[in-house]
C-alpha cells in the first residue's frame, strides 16, 4: 500500500508544465478600415457570421457549390490531412500513459539426470523414464516497461504541440473550403461574362454582315466607293475573330468549373449571361472592425502554429531535467497448470530508473534556442498573416466603394455610343458623312458593350473577394463534422 501511494503521488506531479505563458500578439494593423471616398462608410461594429447561401443566392450556383464540396479533390486532401494530424496527436498523447502488456507462455524441457540410481521425477509437471527427465512450466505476466513519469511536463508539452498542429491543420482545411467556394463562384461568374461577350460578338457579326451586304449593293450601284466596303468588312472580321475567341473561352471556362466541381455540371445550372447571374448576389455588411480578420482560417492556422511552437519551448526546457522511468512486472509461474493461480506462484518486480543529462555537447541548449527562434518565426508569420488579410480586405472594400459609379458611367457610355451609331448611320445613308464616321461609331459601341460586361463581372467578383477575404462562413466554422479529440 505504501508503494502504491508513492506511485500515485509521483503521478500527480505530472501536471507540471514549462511552457512559456502564451499571449496572443497584438495585431499590427489599424483598429478600423481606412476612411475616404474609396471606402464605404462604417455602419456596423463587426461582421456577423454568414453562410455562402446568404451571399450567393442563385439556387443554381448553390447547387454547384454543394456538388464541389462533395467531389473536389483538393478538399478531400485537406480532410485527409486533418485525419493524419488527428492520428499523430493521439500517438503523441499516448506517451503520457503507461503501456501495459500481458504475456503467457509454456516451456517444456527435457534432460538427463546425473548421478547413480536416478529415475524420472515424480510430481506435477514432471514425467520421465530411466535417466530422461521432462519438465513443463507455465508463466503469465503483465506489466509496463520504461514508462516515463512526466514530472517536468516534457511529454505534455509535446502533446500540446501536436494538438495545436492538429487544430492548425483543421484551420488549413477550412481555408481550402473557403477558397473552393469562392473559386467556384468566380468560375461560374466568369463563364457568365464570357457567354455575354460571345452574344455581343455574334450580334455585332450579324449586324456587320448586314452592313457589308448593303454596302456591296451600294458599291454595285455606283453609290459607294470600294473603301466603304473594305471598312465595313473590317468590323465584320473583328467580330468574327472575337466570336471564335469567345467560343474558346467559354469552353475553357466549362473545363475549369468542372475541375473545381470534380464532376460534370448540368447545363441547367449554368448562367446564360452575366446579366442572368450578377443580380442574385447579395451585399455584405459594410461597417467592419478589423479584428474580424482574426476569424480568417489562414490567420487561425498561423495562431495555432504559434501555439504549437510555444509548447515545443516547454518540451525543450524540460529536457534539461531528469527523466524518471518505471518498469513494473507482475506474474505467475508454476510447473503445474493447476497451481498457476496459487499464492506461492505470484511474483512481482518494480524497477524505477532516472537519467540526468550531465554533458550533451550543448544539444539541449541548442534545441531550446531553436525552439525559441521558431516561436519568433511563427510570431512574425502570424503578424504577416493578419497584415495580409487587412490589405486584401481593404483592397476589396476600396473597389466596392467605387465600382457602382464606374458601372453607371460605363452604362451611360453605351447609351451615348448607341445613339451616336444610329445618327451616323442615318447621316451616311443620306450622304452627309463618309462611312468612316459610321465605322468609328460601330467600333465605339462594340467596345462600350464589352466594357459594361467586364465591369459587371468585376462588380460581382468583388463580392466574392469580400466573402473570401473576410472569411466568415458559418459552414466553415462547422468543419470538420467529426468529433475532435479532447485537449491534452
Amino acid at each position: 500500500m505504501k508503494r502504491a501511494a508513492a506511485l500515485l503521488a509521483l503521478s500527480a506531479l505530472t501536471a507540471c508544465s514549462m511552457d512559456p505563458h502564451y499571449v496572443r500578439p497584438t495585431p499590427a494593423v489599424p483598429q478600423s478600415w481606412p476612411a475616404g471616398h474609396a471606402y464605404l462608410r462604417q455602419t456596423e461594429a463587426a461582421l456577423p457570421s454568414v453562410s455562402y447561401r446568404d451571399i450567393f443566392r442563385d439556387p443554381r450556383l448553390q447547387a454547384i457549390i454543394e456538388q464541389a464540396l462533395v467531389n473536389n479533390q483538393d478538399l478531400r486532401v485537406a480532410l485527409a490531412n486533418i485525419e493524419s494530424a488527428r492520428a499523430l496527436y493521439r500517438v503523441q498523447r499516448a506517451t503520457i500513459l503507461p503501456e501495459v502488456d500481458a504475456s503467457a507462455g509454456v516451456t517444456t524441457r527435457r534432460g538427463t539426470s546425473q548421478g547413480n540410481g536416478a529415475t524420472g521425477g515424480t510430481g506435477s509437471g514432471e514425467t520421465g523414464s530411466g535417466n530422461a527427465r521432462r519438465t513443463t512450466s507455465y508463466e503469465l505476466q503483465a506489466g509496463t516497461t520504461a514508462w516515463e513519469i512526466d514530472l517536468f511536463g516534457r511529454l505534455r508539452s509535446l502533446s500540446r504541440s501536436a494538438f495545436n498542429q492538429y487544430l492548425a491543420t483543421d484551420a488549413a482545411a477550412r481555408a481550402t473550403r473557403l477558397t473552393l467556394v469562392a473559386d467556384v463562384a468566380d468560375a461560374w461568374l466568369t463563364l457568365a461574362a464570357d457567354r455575354s461577350l460571345l452574344l455581343i460578338a455574334e450580334d455585332t457579326a450579324n449586324s456587320a454582315q448586314t452592313t457589308v451586304r448593303l454596302t456591296q449593293l451600294r458599291l454595285d450601284g455606283g453609290v459607294a466607293p470600294r473603301t466603304d466596303l473594305r471598312q465595313a468588312q473590317t468590323v465584320l472580321a473583328t467580330a468574327q475573330a472575337d466570336r471564335a475567341r469567345q467560343m474558346t473561352l467559354v469552353a475553357q471556362d466549362m473545363n475549369a468549373l468542372q475541375l473545381l466541381v470534380g464532376a460534370p455540371v448540368a447545363e441547367t445550372l449554368l448562367p446564360a449571361a452575366i446579366e442572368d447571374a450578377d443580380g442574385n448576389l447579395a451585399e455584405l455588411p459594410a461597417g467592419l472592425d478589423s479584428t474580424i480578420l482574426l476569424r480568417r482560417p489562414d490567420v487561425v492556422e498561423a495562431e495555432y502554429q504559434l501555439r504549437a511552437a510555444n509548447a515545443r519551448i516547454g518540451a525543450a526546457r524540460a529536457a534539461f531535467f531528469p527523466r524518471i522511468s518505471l518498469t513494473a512486472i507482475a506474474g505467475l509461474a508454476s510447473t503445474a497448470l493447476s497451481g498457476l493461480f496459487t499464492g506461492g506462484a505470484f511474483s512481482w518486480t518494480v524497477a524505477p530508473s532516472a537519467s540526468l543529462p550531465i554533458f550533451d555537447g550543448g544539444a539541449n541548449a541548442g534545441n531550446l534556442a531553436y525552439a525559441r527562434a521558431q516561436r519568433d518565426v511563427y510570431v512574425a508569420t502570424y503578424q504577416r498573416a493578419i497584415q495580409t488579410a487587412f490589405r486584401e480586405a481593404s483592397d476589396a472594400l476600396a473597389r466596392r466603394g467605387t465600382i457602382q459609379a464606374e458601372m453607371q458611367a460605363d452604362q451611360l457610355n453605351v447609351t451615348a455610343a448607341q445613339d451616336t451609331l444610329n445618327l451616323e448611320s442615318a447621316r451616311y445613308r443620306e450622304g452627309v458623312d463618309p462611312y468612316l464616321n459610321t465605322l468609328d461609331a460601330q467600333r465605339t459601341f462594340y467596345a462600350a458593350r464589352q466594357t459594361v460586361v467586364n465591369v459587371r463581372l468585376t462588380k460581382a467578383q468583388n463580392l466574392v473577394d469580400l466573402y473570401r477575404t473576410l472569411g466568415g462562413d458559418q459552414l466553415v466554422e462547422a468543419l470538420p463534422p467529426k468529433s475532435t479529440p479532447s485537449r491534452p
